[in-house]
């Protein structure tokens, strides 16, 4: 029987590509390879004669904004209703985060630090010197790595759904809060009952699919588990070692106001942490998928914070 979500996978590569990016390979390393969707206009494909065959990039003429998904799926499934509405005045880039969508590595390091690490060395190999990232979720926290890190490279943030770091006694509160025993039952569910779990708690609004669609969801979604419940063990840090960065750039907190997996206290909590260049905007009758459930909404703050910058 086919795979109703894998079949759709030619048709959504189709219309990125026409929304104007589509996919490309980097090797980052031996034993490490990152997916990235890059900007059409920056492939050069290889001349006739080429005996290599080999495609290679050249610098994005735009401002460059990088999307960087959360733990639920890959890059374009996430960032779907973003890529055109962004396209045409910014250089857009949608990496997949090692063991999401192509990505790979044969290293043990699961951390947060080190899905920056590769995402940075990965962005420099596609010719993007500096960027505006838009992070959420789990891409959100990897987001605030490569902004302590990389202060040269990251020149703003926009933030949904996310923290800073996930303390132990931050993550015990919001499973216990969510009625979940790990953070592996919520966010890598193994049944069509542990999928909906996660989509309801997902959501504003109550959505409707066939078991049949979540059961193809569940196949072509959640492969590579060993090694993505590693990197959730891995997100977690202890109260102790949690220091909150000193960031010294523009940081908006774009958030659904029903969140129920990162609530919005827990943003505006953020938002004083931060500081003075912080700055929140909630979005009504969206919870933590909020640039899915109201993307035309979320668009529009997107872009109004991005011509801010330039």
């Amino acid at each position: 029987m086919v795979n109703l979500v894998a079949a759709q996978k030619p048709l959504m590569n189709g219309l990125m590509k026409m929304a104007g990016v589509q996919p490309h390979a980097v090797e980052i390393e031996a034993g490490t390879i990152m997916n990235f969707w890059v900007p059409n206009e920056t492939i050069n494909k290889p001349k006739k004669g080429d005996k290599t065959n080999a495609v290679t990039l050249t610098k994005p003429n735009k401002p460059v904004v990088v999307l960087v998904h959360g733990f639920a799926a890959e890059g374009i499934v996430t960032w779907q209703f973003q890529v055109g509405a962004l396209s045409k005045k910014y250089s857009v880039y949608v990496p997949d985060l090692l063991f999401f969508g192509g990505s790979i590595t044969d290293k043990a390091d699961r951390s947060p630090t080190f899905q920056a690490e590769t995402l940075v060395k990965g962005l420099k190999k596609v010719g993007v010197d500096k960027c505006v990232i838009v992070g959420f979720s789990y891409g959100g926290m990897v987001a605030f790595k490569m902004a302590e890190l990389y202060p040269d490279l990251v020149q703003a943030m926009v933030v949904s759904g996310s923290i800073l770091a996930m303390t132990d006694s931050l993550s015990e509160a919001t499973l216990n809060e969510l009625g979940f025993n790990s953070s592996s039952e919520l966010l890598l569910p193994n049944s069509v009952k542990g999928c909906k779990a996660l989509l309801s708690v997902a959501t504003y609004k109550k959505l409707w699919f066939p078991d049949r669609l979540f059961k193809d969801f569940l196949e072509v979604m959640f492969n590579n588990r060993k090694e993505r419940s590693e990197l959730l063990e891995g997100l977690v840090v202890s109260n102790k070692e949690h220091v909150i960065p000193k960031l010294q750039l523009k940081i908006h907190l774009l958030w659904g106001e029903n969140d129920q997996i990162f609530k919005l206290e827990l943003a505006q909590n953020m938002k004083e942490q931060l500081g003075e260049k912080a700055t929140l905007e909630g979005i009504k009758k969206a919870g933590h998928l909020v640039h899915l459930e109201r993307p035309c909404v979320y668009n529009r703050c997107l872009k109004q914070f991005l011509a801010s910058l330039h």
